[in-house]
């Protein structure tokens, strides 16, 4: 397969402990981003600072993603994320919980037309820096893009990434293919397509409707398909007893990681139970709400052991 698969962050899920975990047990050329690393009192934030910097990041294709508010927010990250060695960076203007769309990130900087003009010239800043762009079409609007296109058009970017909603939608609701192809077709650089891939099947359909995209980014459907990057890969449609076999050994290794570095079994259920979050259509109703409600360990692994 051509298309490259790129694996999205899912705030409190993908840290390094779930990619090199995932990285490890799966394999694969795929892509890694960190969840979104922001400022707080003007400064990057220590915790994504190592979750960044981790040694479980080690001989993974990881690459940062920034979330911001306005160039000042941009530089402070950027210069941080320079002086630690970044070669690559992924500027979010994609994210729709109205905790960071409310103060002007994510998805609501679409709607900052002055600031985003002023892009070129802060990335500027930073040669040593090559960028790629994750976006929704817009904020309210699902034609907002138009505003955006035309500063990005003059970036030379590696890719951008899409997912074709608008913020007020956050996961529900229809996706726009319609605006997706008038934006593939108007943009200068590389697109890849983000939005409800779950399957194997979800990312041909994408690709034989979007043949001239680049790749495919997934976020949720590799937390509740850990395998569907690799069997993109493969292209083939692993079987459900190879796919749960593979899934509980990834699970049983991040589970003995937590249990040797957290402390109490409710400090390690916390950390550990939302990885299945999104994992009900493969493991089935009965073993995910088990696992969801599973008050010890003991409970829990009798929760997995329905898993079949």
């Amino acid at each position: 397969m051509e298309k490259r698969i790129y694996i999205a962050p899912v705030q409190g899920h993908t840290d390094a402990a779930w990619r090199h975990y995932h990285h490890a047990s799966y394999g694969g050329e795929n892509p890694y981003f960190t969840p979104f690393i922001r400022c707080e009192r003007s400064e990057l934030r220590k915790q994504d600072l190592r979750d960044y910097t981790s040694e479980l990041n080690g001989g993974i294709d990881l690459e940062p993603q920034v979330i911001f508010r306005d160039m000042a927010e941009l530089e402070i990250l950027l210069d941080s994320l320079s002086k630690h060695g970044a070669e690559r960076v992924n500027l979010n203007m994609g994210c729709p919980f109205p905790l960071q769309t409310g103060k002007g990130r994510g998805a609501g900087f679409l709607a900052k037309k002055e600031e985003i003009e002023r892009l070129p010239d802060t990335l500027a800043k930073f040669p040593g820096i090559s960028y790629s762009v994750k976006m929704r079409l817009g904020y309210e609007n699902p034609e907002e893009w138009r505003n955006v296109l035309p500063t990005l058009n003059c970036l030379d970017l590696r890719h951008i990434d899409v997912h074709p909603r608008v913020a007020k939608q956050q996961y529900g609701g229809e996706l726009n293919l319609e605006q997706f192809g008038r934006l593939l077709a108007e943009s200068r650089n590389p697109v890849v397509f983000n939005g409800d891939i779950k399957t194997p099947e979800d990312i041909g359909g994408v690709i034989e409707r979007f043949p001239e995209i680049v790749g495919i980014m997934t976020a949720r459907g590799v937390l509740g398909r850990p395998s569907l990057a690799r069997e993109a890969e493969e292209c083939r449609t692993w079987s459900r007893e190879e796919r749960i076999e593979k899934m509980l050994s990834f699970h049983r290794s991040l589970l003995h990681h937590y249990s040797e570095t957290l402390c109490g079994e409710a400090q390690i259920l916390s950390k550990i139970r939302p990885f299945w979050e999104y994992a009900e259509e493969e493991i089935g109703r009965k073993a995910w709400k088990a696992i969801k409600k599973a008050g010890n360990i003991a409970k829990y692994h009798s929760a997995v052991a329905m898993i079949e």
